[in-house]
């Protein structure tokens, strides 16, 4: 590998007495956290326990920020302007950065979830309304986005209200060609063969190609790289993941 790539997991899923992930063991593997914000998942006692363990493995914090559905975990596309989205955003990073700064550290990035991410490819008003969203925060905020095959749209818009950009990779998804991740309608759009996430996460490392839905090779330049909380696999493969990248 010619350069490190970071290990990133969507964490502070839970909700009151439901519990999503295994963030105790998973935090102590991956570099960077995306925490969520309260409007797909989290509560306030959940946001703040999360910071603290992160803090404790010495762990980035990213904020997650969705759409406003909570019953639907953030995957169900919602019709917000860009204002509305803007202004979501903006509630959702407040909200974590509170307990980040009560704990002493603060948001470093910025992971939309769900829905919210995939549209933001699609919309040109809604990734700059994303984008606005960050700058407005703070300057030099970064937001991590979906590595395609051609990235040359996300990066002129970025570069236009001067948002650094981050790029990340999924081990556990299916891709189509152009890079998009596969929808989860589909049949094998999550992976749940660990070999085979092990295998596509380290080719994505590597800057190897891999194999789409369909059988085609596919190549992606990624900053970071993505193991759902939500996959059963992964524990096991953020474990296989580590050694393997930390053996490089």
């Amino acid at each position: 590998m010619n350069r490190r790539i970071l290990l990133n997991c969507d964490m502070g899923e839970s909700f009151g007495a439901w519990t999503m992930g295994d963030d105790l063991l998973a935090m102590p593997l991956i570099d960077q956290a995306n925490l969520a914000c309260g409007f797909h998942a989290a509560d306030p006692l959940t946001m703040q326990r999360t910071v603290a363990l992160a803090m404790q493995y010495g762990v980035t914090i990213g904020a997650h920020p969705s759409y406003p559905d909570l019953p639907g975990f953030g995957r169900r596309h919602m019709a917000c302007t860009p204002a509305e989205v803007t202004a979501l955003v903006l509630y959702q990073l407040g909200a974590l950065d509170a307990f980040c700064r009560a704990a002493g550290t603060r948001v470093a990035y910025v992971k939309p979830h769900g829905a919210l991410y995939h549209d933001l490819l699609r919309d040109d008003a809604l990734f700059v309304a994303m984008l606005e969203a960050c700058v407005t925060y703070r300057q030099g905020l970064p937001l991590m986005v979906l590595a395609l095959a051609d990235n040359r749209r996300e990066l002129e818009l970025a570069d236009q209200v001067d948002v650094p950009l981050m790029f990340e990779a999924f081990a556990d998804r299916a891709y189509l060609a152009d890079g998009q991740l596969a929808p989860r309608r589909l049949q094998g759009a999550v992976h749940q063969d660990p070999q085979r996430i092990l295998e596509q996460g380290l080719a994505i490392a590597r800057g190897e190609a891999f194999a789409d839905i369909d059988g085609k090779p596919l190549r992606l330049t990624a900053d970071s790289l993505c193991v759902h909380g939500d996959n059963a696999e992964s524990l096991a493969v953020l474990r296989r993941l580590r050694a393997a990248l930390d053996a490089t």
